[in-house]
Formats: C-alpha cells, structure tokens, sequence
C-alpha cells in the first residue's frame, strides 16, 4: 500500500510517499516541500500548491491519504492560511481519487514516537528509523509529511488486524 502524507502550508507543504510491503516493512519513495514565494498573491500561492499536488498524485499514484489537520493555533491569521492550504490539498486528494484520512499532531507524534509530546528532533530521528533513511530526512515539513504518512499507515495495519481478529 503507497501512503502519500502531508503537511500543509501555504509557504511550505511537505509530502512524503511511503510503501508498506506485504511483509510489514516501510520505505520511503519520496519525499520534498512546495515551496511558493511569500511575496506572491495568495490565490496564486494556493494555485502553486495544487497543481504541485496533482503533478505529484499522477505520477506515484497513492492508494491513500493522510493530512495533518490543524490542531491549533495562535495566530488566526496563520490558522486561516493553513486551513486555505488544507483545502486546496483535499481538493486535489479527492480530485485524483485518493481517499484523505486526518491526524492531528499529537496522534502523528503517538503514532510514530510512543509520545504525543515528542519535539521534531525526535519525530526526526524516528522516522529515520523506521524508514531506515541512512541520515534524517530533511527539511522538517518533509519529515513531518513522511510521519503522517507512517502514522497512517500504521493505523491503517492496526484496524485491519483487529477486524480480522475482532
């Protein structure tokens, strides 16, 4: 099963594309940011983001989605631009056909380090780990991307074992 993970954002949105083998193992396809220029108009940013993301569905063609959702944040003005990103994500997740799945940051950091409370160094270097990468993935909204996708796709395993065993 292909996961694609991301992070979104309306500067930086981080994806990271994982395969779960049937034995069990993950290993990292893909992985990178979006990057779009604060100095361009918003629109245009969010226009950047989903062509970006519709390039990136049609050539690995996932079978599945997860997106960090927005947890909380200070800053209205922030939460309302990652929320305009967050749209523009599903949007193109539905529009390719690849069901999305929420986590929020500490199901994620759960999910991936056994603790909800986990700083990125960690996070960092568990995923790494898993993904036996031979140094940390990088930038931070890529790793970030990359745990979404574990994290999914773990809790993907998870239920499917206990319908099986229910």
């Amino acid at each position: 099963m292909l996961a694609i993970g991301i992070d979104p954002g309306t500067a930086i949105t981080g994806y990271g594309l994982v395969r779960r083998s049937d034995d069990g193992e993950l290993h990292a396809l893909d992985w990178g940011v979006i990057l779009t220029p604060a100095d361009m108009p918003g629109s245009q940013r969010l226009e950047v983001i989903f062509q970006s993301l519709s390039e990136l569905l049609a050539n690995h063609q996932p079978q599945t989605a997860a997106v960090e959702s927005l947890f909380f944040q200070r800053n209205v003005r922030t939460a309302m631009s990652v929320g305009q990103a967050r749209g523009v994500v599903l949007l193109a997740l539905q529009l390719a056909g690849v069901p999305a799945h929420d986590y929020n940051p500490n199901q994620v950091k759960q999910a991936v380090s056994g603790y909800g409370a986990a700083d990125k160094g960690q996070m960092q270097s568990m995923v790494r780990t898993l993904l036996q990468l031979p140094e940390l993935p990088k930038p931070d909204d890529a790793a970030d991307a990359l745990a979404v996708a574990i994290c999914h796709l773990n809790t993907q395993r998870t239920q499917q074992l206990i319908a099986q065993n229910g």
